[in-house]
């Protein structure tokens, strides 16, 4: 039995040397997948809760940089979960590559209690210092409390997804992800409208779906125990060396991660000076942009798998020729995308509400936007590429420049110290991906080069 183990993980490992191009998509279209029936979802959810009031959905833009803080530090951990044990696998070291996943387990369950511990006790006080208005306090905060109570799980289910991810298999999660999606579209309408729970009904949907997912990787993981990786708790054997591996890479994304959720929420309270319907459209343009993300971060997800592969077996040809494939497809993706969003923004936004000011304000955040989605996604793809080769570091750089250097501050003194109007918030981020995304293709450069001089001065010797 364990030979079959290691032969079916050396095939998986075989299959994507054998054609680099193909594993791209092999990996990528099932996330992709996924991640459309979450877009779905949150297109969904959007339009339910703006049927309830403008104000319930500033409501949620004021929670969601909270939200994003939390996945995006769980994300970024579990980023650096998967690259480990993506290189492991590489190096064909399956014990290491299982135990990095046992550590990657007990990961989210410590991350997740800490952030439903602290969100539960100080979710208020958080949301005070975030400028959350008094008017909009009331379905802020009973919404944030429920989704506080359910971090946990959400956070757990994605370092269970990173171990996926890391051996290679994307297509469990993704149907993981799609039932707990359908359960949460399929609640929404009856906690929000046929209980009558409004911003706290969607809060709560969302949670019980995230209990679901959770309940699902376990009963894949560790009872039915089908995933390549054989997890068995008994027999863990901590080990510091791969929790500093993990957070080498991780904490670097983490942080980054950290750096847009306060970007967002200086936004939010930037864009709230003009009014709560401003803050309503920057959020309802969001769920288009999410459409152009579904195939860039799922590109992105690839690359970090199979650099790490090629990074532990060695493979530095493959290195350089996947992250141009990469590259080359997020380009394309972005120009098509860019120049259809321009156009059909105008129609689009009438779904979600017929107010003419929050309509107007999202048709100018996509037009402002859509000319740079190729350069949006040189940024993303460049990133993860350098997370596959062992490094968090650029990220967080990269991100501390676009966010916390260039937008951040230009925003606000578009916004507040010359009064200009809102759409100058949106100069400002253009301004900053322009320079984050030239940061990021230059980074990726001298890292490969880097590695290729490792490599040969190796192989002199």
């Amino acid at each position: 039995m364990k030979n079959t183990d290691t032969n079916s993980k050396n095939s998986r490992l075989d299959s994507f040397i054998d054609n680099p191009r193909k594993a791209i998509w092999t990996l990528g279209l099932p996330v992709m997948m996924g991640m459309a029936v979450q877009t779905l979802y949150s297109i969904v959810d959007m339009l339910f809760v703006a049927r309830i009031s403008t104000n319930a959905i500033a409501a949620l833009g004021f929670n969601l940089p909270l939200f994003w803080m939390a996945m995006g530090i769980s994300f970024g951990l579990g980023t650096g979960v998967t690259a480990v044990i993506a290189r492991f696998i590489g190096a064909k070291d399956h014990e290491s590559a299982t135990n990095v996943a046992e550590h990657g387990l007990l990961l989210g369950l410590v991350i997740g209690g800490l952030f439903s511990t602290v969100g539960l006790i100080f979710g208020e006080n958080i949301l005070i210092m975030l400028g959350t208005p008094d008017e909009l306090m009331v379905d802020t905060l009973s919404y944030f409390r429920v989704i506080a109570g359910g971090f946990i799980f959400m956070i757990s289910g994605i370092f269970l997804r990173s171990i996926f991810s890391g051996e290679g298999d994307t297509k469990t999660p993704v149907k993981i992800q799609v039932t707990s999606t359908v359960v949460n579209i399929i609640l929404d309408p009856i906690l929000i409208f046929g209980f009558d729970l409004g911003v706290q009904g969607a809060a709560l949907a969302t949670v019980i779906s995230m209990i679901v997912a959770v309940i699902m990787y376990v009963r894949v993981i560790l009872i039915k125990k089908t995933t390549l990786l054989q997890l068995d708790l008994k027999k863990f054997n901590f080990k510091l060396s791969f929790i500093g591996d993990i957070f080498r890479i991780g904490v670097p994304s983490s942080l980054s991660m950290i750096i847009m959720s306060l970007g967002a929420a200086l936004f939010n309270w930037i864009l709230v000076h003009y009014s709560a319907d401003v803050v309503a459209g920057f959020q309802i343009a969001g769920r288009l942009d999410q459409i152009f993300f579904l195939p860039i971060m799922a590109i992105a997800g690839s690359l970090v798998t199979l650099v790490g592969m090629f990074y532990g077996a060695q493979r530095f040809d493959l290195i350089t020729s996947v992250i141009k494939d990469g590259l080359r497809y997020g380009i394309t993706i972005g120009l098509g995308t860019g120049i259809l969003f321009y156009f059909i923004a105008p129609y689009v936004f009438k779904i979600f509400t017929a107010d003419p000011v929050v309509n107007e304000v999202a048709v100018s955040i996509i037009r402002t936007f859509a000319p740079v989605y190729w350069l949006i996604a040189i940024g993303m793809i460049s990133g993860r590429a350098l997370m596959g080769l062992g490094t968090g570091i650029p990220s967080l750089v990269i991100t501390a420049i676009r966010v916390a250097i260039v937008s951040g501050p230009l925003a606000y003194y578009f916004a507040v110290i010359l009064d200009k109007p809102y759409v100058w918030v949106w100069y400002a981020s253009v301004i900053a991906i322009f320079v984050a995304g030239g940061t990021s293709v230059t980074w990726l450069v001298v890292r490969v080069r880097k590695v290729k001089r490792e490599a040969a001065t190796q192989g002199s010797t």
